[in-house]
């Protein structure tokens, strides 16, 4: 990851939350105002394959939530500001390349297994009537919206600000950690509901869902801790805000120097292949390079 980043982080889009959130607006707008131009948009393989490429983009504009009255609007306002905060925090912490790669990964995974799917079915269904098929696809592809996408940056963010609060129907203060490991089982949940009732596209979306957090979350078990990864962006944008003179002494994790923290102390690893030196926060929890 830090190597892609090096080589293609300069194409990373900066604000990526306040773009899908004004994808969702358009798609309310659709809904309110052409509701029949959705069946244009949708996440649909079988029709991409006939020449409807625009699909494999468009259905993200497809809202995650309805909006039939007041109160779906007002719920959709609330939805809408707090996964701009989900979003704009996991950025600030992670970075904007690994948060583009998180969110982008989400989406590539679904659009592969919705194409998945569909060929599953035509495979089945391939001796049915043409009209029919077409029309039971098409239905399917309503499946696919941005929700299952949002669940996993909210999965993500329950992962890295595992300790922080939220207040449950405005009232009851949770850490977001347990709203995390609920939302995570009611989706497995979901899935097994749907798979037992054979609805192979929601399946697939929430399969999606869960296939890109739970790279993440090997990745990071692997690698660094979240934490570890909101400290050391935390360091570097505070570096870039007061540089501060050369130092002896700075951690190969978390970015800290001797300048920074004159307390600190510094060893090096005589395990890893190359001069890594590290706080003594992460001398004895770092992984080893080799």
């Amino acid at each position: 990851m830090s190597n892609l980043e090096r080589k293609f982080g300069k194409y990373a889009i900066s604000n990526l939350t306040v773009i899908l959130l004004g994808c969702y607006v358009v798609g309310y707008v659709i809904q309110m105002v052409l509701p029949g131009l959705f069946q244009y948009l949708t996440l649909n393989p079988y029709l991409i394959f006939k020449g409807q490429i625009w699909r494999i983009l468009t259905w993200v504009l497809v809202p995650p939530t309805s909006l039939t009255s007041s109160l779906d609007a007002f719920l959709v306002v609330i939805m809408l500001l707090f996964y701009y905060s989900l979003g704009t925090n996991l950025e600030r912490a992670w970075g904007t390349w690994r948060y583009n790669v998180y969110i982008f990964r989400g989406i590539g995974i679904t659009v592969l297994f919705s194409i998945v799917v569909t060929g599953i079915y035509l495979l089945l269904l391939g001796g049915s009537n043409a009209s029919y098929l077409a029309s039971f696809l098409s239905a399917g592809a309503m499946f696919y919206s941005t929700y299952y996408i949002n669940m996993s940056i909210f999965l993500a963010y329950a992962m890295t600000y595992s300790n922080a609060q939220v207040l449950l129907m405005f009232v009851i203060p949770v850490r977001v950690k347990w709203l995390g490991i609920l939302y995570g089982v009611m989706l497995v949940f979901e899935m097994v509901q749907a798979f037992f009732a054979l609805n192979w596209f929601t399946v697939a979306a929430i399969a999606a869902s869960l296939l890109n957090f739970a790279v993440f979350y090997f990745q990071v078990k692997r690698h660094i801790s979240p934490k570890q990864i909101r400290r050391r962006v935390q360091f570097q944008n505070e570096i870039r805000r007061n540089p501060s003179p050369s130092t002896g002494h700075k951690c190969a994790i978390c970015g800290q120097t001797d300048a920074m923290n004159d307390k600190l102390e510094f060893r090096y690893c005589s395990k890893c292949n190359g001069n890594f030196e590290y706080c003594q926060e992460h001398l004895f929890t770092h992984e080893h390079v080799k």
